[in-house]
């Protein structure tokens, strides 16, 4: 058995510098690696490059880093309710590449499974396709032009699970493994904090969404707030 455990966050990150890549795993505030990205706060962390759903809020999540300057560049698929996140898009404080929500998967999960580049239909003709190689490939007997995107190779990623074990086995909870899982996969170096830290042998090997071959290290967070992006109430009538 290889022991993959740390005790904290700030063990965890060790290597993580600024000017650095990583991708983040999380949509909205589900499912975000909360202590991880408190620890890249606390460590001062600047000049980051963040692949991720989008940036949290403006006061949690990566909204936090957004805030302080700690990013220089986002991926993400939208800017969401970020005020920030728009405000230094539009000023040009922030470089952001904007990537349509299933390339954004696809392109993630092209870094676990060792392929440089994929072909896809999404972004053909539009902004997304500046710059980028086109070719035309015959599928299902229909002749169609292919976008061609890079995998993406984070030096770290970041990712959130509810339950995992010390060999980095990882179970998520229902719409929080979102993104988490593709994260996982192409880290150069994935990081995974769970709410429950177990022996192995514990999860049933039938549930498990992350292999811990993905995994290099975990921890057992804390204080977790799990906040909601949008609250809609329904009126007492």
């Amino acid at each position: 058995m290889v022991d993959k455990s740390v005790l904290n966050a700030f063990e965890a990150i060790r290597g993580v510098s600024s000017g650095m890549t990583i991708a983040v795993g999380g949509f909205g505030l589900c499912g975000i690696p909360e202590n991880l990205i408190a620890a890249l706060i606390a460590e001062n962390l600047k000049e980051l490059t963040c692949i991720s759903n989008n940036a949290g809020v403006d006061d949690f999540g990566l909204g936090l880093l957004l805030g302080r300057k700690q990013i220089k560049k986002m991926i993400a698929s939208y800017v969401g309710e970020n005020a920030e996140f728009e405000r230094q898009m539009l000023s040009g404080e922030l470089e952001v590449e904007l990537v349509p929500q299933g390339t954004l998967a696809t392109r993630l999960m092209a870094g676990g499974y060792g392929l440089p580049v994929v072909y896809t239909p999404a972004g053909v003709g539009t902004e997304v396709a500046e710059g980028k190689e086109v070719r035309t490939f015959k599928f299902h007997g229909v002749e169609k032009e292919y976008l061609m995107e890079y995998a993406f190779e984070p030096d770290f990623a970041l990712v959130k699970a509810w339950k995992g074990d010390r060999m980095g086995n990882l179970v998520y909870r229902g719409t929080a493994q979102n993104f988490n899982h593709a994260m996982a996969m192409c880290g150069k170096v994935t990081i995974a904090e769970v709410e429950e830290l177990v022996e192995p042998g514990v999860l049933d090997p039938n549930f498990i969404h992350t292999p811990g071959i993905y995994v290099h290290r975990i921890f057992q967070g804390e204080n977790y707030e799990k906040r909601i992006e949008q609250r809609t109430f329904r009126s007492k009538d």
